[in-house]
């Protein structure tokens, strides 16, 4: 797939079968990912890939914040909709001198869109999912996240249901969004 066509064509896809890239091919598409900006070489970030039961202990923590027992089974079972999380982490070094927080962060981004891209140039699917339990001390005890880092989503990564048809995207008005400063 070219570039210009992976980009057009990418999408967040929710409904995915069972299917999903090995770690191997994983540990591929992150090293070609990782080749992304990254001011002073910081690599701030780090991903963790869970299948099986690890989703599900990740649902357990997702489960923690609900008293309500059908919300929290909502909760739960929302990590198994992909067969492939892939943790989104952001560790950044505090304080360096050419590259602001900022701008690592901008860098643990750039990885996880490089990495979305990367997949579906490889025909496997992604959606970027987020959500208000980030920072829920369950799941970042799940995540394994050391004191400094931050949890920035998940891709939720698999093959797409056969009957999987992405509507086109709306064309944006590139005016409401680029401007040329007069020389």
């Amino acid at each position: 797939m070219e570039l210009v066509e992976a980009v057009r064509t990418r999408r967040s896809v929710l409904k995915l079968t069972d299917a999903a890239p090995t770690d191997d091919e994983m540990r591929e598409l992150v090293a070609l990912a990782a080749s992304g900006p990254d001011h002073a070489s910081l690599r701030p970030w780090r991903l963790v890939l869970m299948r099986g039961p690890a989703r599900d202990r990740l649902g357990d923590a997702f489960a923690a914040a609900y008293d309500d027992s059908e919300e929290a089974a909502r909760a739960a079972a929302k990590p198994l909709r992909a067969p492939l999380l892939v943790g989104i982490v952001f560790r950044p070094t505090a304080e360096h001198p050419k590259a602001p927080e900022w701008e690592q962060l901008i860098a643990a981004a750039g990885v996880a869109v490089t990495l979305q891209l990367l997949l579906h140039d490889r025909g496997w699917m992604a959606a970027w999912r987020s959500g208000q339990q980030l920072d829920d001390p369950p799941v970042r005890e799940v995540m394994g996240l050391a004191g400094g880092e931050r949890l920035l989503g998940w891709l939720y990564v698999g093959a797409a249901k056969a009957d999987h048809h992405p509507a086109p995207r709306r064309p944006i008005d590139i005016d409401q969004f680029v401007t040329t400063l007069p020389q």
